[in-house]
C-alpha cells in the first residue's frame, strides 16, 4: 500500500516538474529581434492617398502613361514581384472580381522600380509579363471613372518567392491562383480620380 503511495506521489511530481519546464525554458530564451523596416512602395508622380494627375488617366491626350514606381525594404528570398492596378470602386456585371487597370508579373528581384512610360508590349527584355487589362490590352488603362465621385485606385505590389511562369493571357484569377502560397511581402499604394 505505501509502495503505491509513494508511486502515485512520484509521479504526481513528475509531472508537475514536466508541466514547468516550458516556462522555465521561456524565462532563459533570448527576447525576439526586432522586426525590421517594412517593405513600403512610392511613387513621384503623386502622393499616397493624393490624386492621381491627369496624364496617367483615360483624360489624357494621346494616351495615358503609367507612373512611376519605386520601393523599398524588401523582404528575404524575393524571387519576382507581381503588380495589380485596380479599382475597388467599381463592379462591372455585378462580379466579385474589380476593374483590372494593370497587372504585371515575373518581374525581377533585382528591380527596385518601374519607371514613367512602360510601353504596352505582353513581354519586356527582362521576362515581366504584362497582363490584359480590363480592356482585353497587355498593358496599362489609366484610371476612367464614369463622371460622378471620385475612385479610389489601388496599387498592390507582391513579393514572391518563386516566378509564375504564367503565358501573358492569363487572367487575374490565374495570377492570383498562382501567388497563393507564394507571397512574403505586399506594399499597397492608393489615388483616387475624378472626371
Amino acid at each position: 500500500m505505501r509502495f503505491k503511495v509513494w508511486q502515485s506521489l512520484s509521479i504526481f511530481a513528475f509531472l508537475v516538474a514536466a508541466s514547468s519546464l516550458p516556462a522555465a525554458a521561456q524565462q532563459g530564451a533570448p527576447p525576439p529581434a526586432p522586426a525590421g523596416p517594412p517593405f513600403t512602395m512610392m511613387s513621384s508622380a503623386f502622393a499616397d492617398g493624393g490624386e492621381i494627375p491627369v496624364k496617367y488617366s483615360c483624360a489624357a491626350k494621346p494616351n495615358a502613361v503609367t507612373p512611376a514606381l519605386q520601393w523599398t525594404n524588401v523582404p528575404k528570398g524575393a524571387v519576382s514581384y507581381t503588380l495589380i492596378f485596380h479599382d475597388p470602386d467599381a463592379q462591372p456585371q455585378k462580379g466579385v472580381m474589380d476593374v483590372t487597370h494593370w497587372i504585371v508579373w515575373d518581374m525581377p528581384a533585382t528591380l527596385t522600380q518601374l519607371p514613367e512610360g512602360i510601353e504596352a508590349n505582353p513581354k519586356l527584355p527582362d521576362g515581366t509579363v504584362q497582363g490584359k487589362n480590363i480592356r482585353g490590352v497587355n498593358g496599362y488603362q489609366g484610371p476612367c471613372p464614369p463622371p460622378s465621385k471620385p475612385h479610389h485606385y489601388t496599387f498592390e505590389l507582391y513579393v514572391l518567392d518563386t516566378k509564375l511562369g504564367l503565358s501573358p493571357d492569363a487572367s487575374r484569377a490565374d495570377v492570383l491562383k498562382a501567388m497563393d502560397g507564394h507571397i512574403i511581402g505586399k506594399a499597397v499604394y492608393v489615388g483616387f480620380f475624378h472626371q
